[in-house]
């Protein structure tokens, strides 16, 4: 095979977990390679069959360096995913070598850099340009009412708004870390008006400190409970701070997610000084399965 190819006629299984926190938890992903022949039933079918909230089927571009990439839920399609797209980097880098890569999403153009650390491979999405939109008082008392959350939960430093860098999720910043670890939906009310509203999950946080901010994602619209480590909605987390203005022009944050869930991950986000788009880097790791 070239190196940096991916031509090989049959697809290719392979199970990653992205954003790994030393070596511990992180989401799971599934990343198809060689997925040319698969129509979208087929790549939802076997989606639904890893089980996983994202899996990600990946085509060989125009160059040695530029992928097609799409993801899919159990339930359907995905326009842009972050940790299926940090572990189908780290599963480039591991068949060629770490370097930057071009994927081509439904979101847009995700370029990703992959490096050796001594933790293992690292890889660093720059996301679509980010926005962020205001939201409806009658969607957010909906949302707050699925969440069996009140306004009064909410930390009044961070407004509720509807962020985008490739996805939408709902922005909701709680006060403590207390009423975040307490977090129990109503999946099929939530469910419904996430489906109505377009979200992909919903990004729940606690700030800790300005650097440090704790998260979970409910995703009942991929036909997931919730998601332990969601790149997406932390490069629209990114993107939110920078355009309310809430952080340095110039800085960067931590976000921890899945650790009530028992897969603590970690995502560090990066917002540079004439960047539309967020940066967002992890560390991903081969899934070994037996039988």
């Amino acid at each position: 095979m070239e190196e940096g190819s991916i031509s090989d006629t049959r697809h290719q299984l392979k199970r990653y977990s992205a954003f790994t926190d030393h070596g511990q938890g992180g989401n799971p992903a599934g990343v198809v390679l060689n997925a040319e022949a698969l129509d979208a039933g087929a790549r939802l079918a076997l989606a639904n069959e890893v089980g996983y909230s994202e899996t990600a089927f990946v085509e060989q571009g125009e160059a040695p360096d530029h992928y097609r990439v799409r993801y899919f839920s159990p339930k359907a399609e995905v326009p842009f995913c972050g940790h299926a797209t940090i572990a189908t980097a780290v599963a480039l880098a591991e068949l060629r070598s770490p370097g930057l890569l071009d994927f081509s999403t439904l979101a847009g153009p995700v370029a990703v850099e992959t490096a050796l650390t001594p933790e293992g491979i690292s890889a660093t999405l720059r996301s679509v340009p980010s926005r962020i939109d205001p939201v409806a008082p009658t969607v957010l008392a909906a949302a707050l009412r699925s969440l069996g959350w009140a306004e009064a939960d909410l930390d009044p430093r961070y407004p509720p708004r509807v962020a985008y860098a490739g996805a939408q999720h709902l922005v909701l910043v709680v006060a403590s870390r207390a009423r975040l670890a307490a977090l129990d939906y109503d999946y099929a009310a939530l469910s419904e008006l996430m489906s109505a509203q377009d979200w992909t999950t919903l990004q729940l946080v606690w700030a800790e400190s300005p650097a440090l901010f704790h998260s979970r994602n409910p995703f009942p619209p991929g036909g997931i409970i919730e998601d332990p480590a969601t790149g997406a909605a932390a490069a629209a987390f990114g993107g939110y701070l920078r355009a309310l203005k809430l952080t340095e022009a110039a800085s960067q944050f931590t976000i921890l997610q899945g650790e009530e869930m028992g897969r603590p991950s970690r995502l560090l986000v990066d917002l540079r000084p004439g960047e539309a788009g967020v940066r967002v880097t992890g560390l991903a790791s081969p899934i070994i399965t037996t039988g």
